[in-house]
């Protein structure tokens, strides 16, 4: 590459150099949750990063990572693998507010050969906060909206042999009707406890197989004991209410279930973590 210039005194300088392209042995680009069509979210809602291959210089990544929030709302990357990361703040977002995620990526060195392949960004938008709580006594879930009680409804937990996750969960997806099969976690039909059955209104809680269903069948234990696999049961008008009102990252917190936390990893069991917890899962 040569460069010529005229320099204030009328004389022509000119500058020579060579330069030379890399060859990467891996371009990787990301994909966002929340996708670009979901136009808004709840309040509970990670920002979620997969990359296509693995990242090795997970602090090169970040520094690409950009989030922007409005009103301003500090928060810290989590890795969850070498390929995804996710972005909460230190408490739930403020319903309204507005989020930019950049990721700047193109050209960055990630470490082992691999680079950024291009640029994208997302902007999400959270909606009104809408919050069910599961109560011990008596089994009820207490749901409201910014803060106050909408509506209380009588529920079934998972039952002592089958225990529901406690914590914060996060709606990650809603059907109209599914087959529940508990095949798909090694009960398969002749073993006790086997079971495969179309159920309605089902709001996804966890990966664990979790949702917020109607259940007609155990419309008579609901509100006094916990007779389910884990999921919550909910009468089926309930459950229709349920299904209406709430969406992709409504925060539902199940207390005193008997259950083990949910897993950090678990699809979106990211509130699970302290936030010092959280930030220690960081690359920076």
């Amino acid at each position: 590459m040569t460069v010529s210039a005229l320099g204030a005194d009328q004389q022509v300088v000119e500058q020579n150099s060579t330069l030379s392209t890399i060859k990467p042995a891996v371009l990787t680009s990301a994909s966002f949750r929340p996708t670009p069509t979901m136009t808004s979210v709840g309040v509970g809602q990670p920002l979620v990063v997969r990359f296509n291959h693995p990242v090795k210089d997970k602090a090169a990544a970040e520094r690409a990572l950009t989030v922007t929030s409005t009103p301003a709302q500090p928060g810290s990357w989590f890795w969850m693998s070498t390929s995804e990361a996710h972005y909460r703040p230190q408490a739930y977002w403020q319903s309204g507010s507005t989020i930019q995620l950049d990721a700047n990526l193109f050209g960055v060195d990630l470490g082992g050969g691999t680079f950024g392949q291009a640029d994208r960004g997302v902007t999400v938008h959270v909606h009104d906060s809408w919050w069910p709580r599961r109560t011990a006594a008596p089994r009820s879930c207490r749901s409201s909206t910014n803060g106050g009680l909408v509506k209380s409804m009588p529920i079934s937990l998972g039952s002592p042999a089958h225990p529901s996750h406690n914590g914060p969960h996060v709606v990650s997806d809603k059907v109209p009707t599914m087959v529940m099969d508990s095949c798909t976690y090694g009960v398969c039909e002749g073993d006790p406890g086997y079971y495969k059955e179309k159920v309605d209104l089902d709001v996804r809680i966890s990966n664990d197989g979790e949702f917020v269903h109607s259940a007609p069948w155990s419309v008579g234990q609901q509100g006094s004991s916990n007779v389910s696999h884990g999921c919550v049961n909910l009468s089926p008008a309930n459950a229709r209410w349920f299904f209406d009102h709430f969406t992709i990252g409504d925060i539902v917190e199940i207390t005193n279930s008997g259950g083990p936390k949910l897993p950090i990893w678990d699809t979106y069991g990211d509130w699970g973590a302290s936030w010092d917890e959280w930030q220690a899962g960081g690359a920076t």
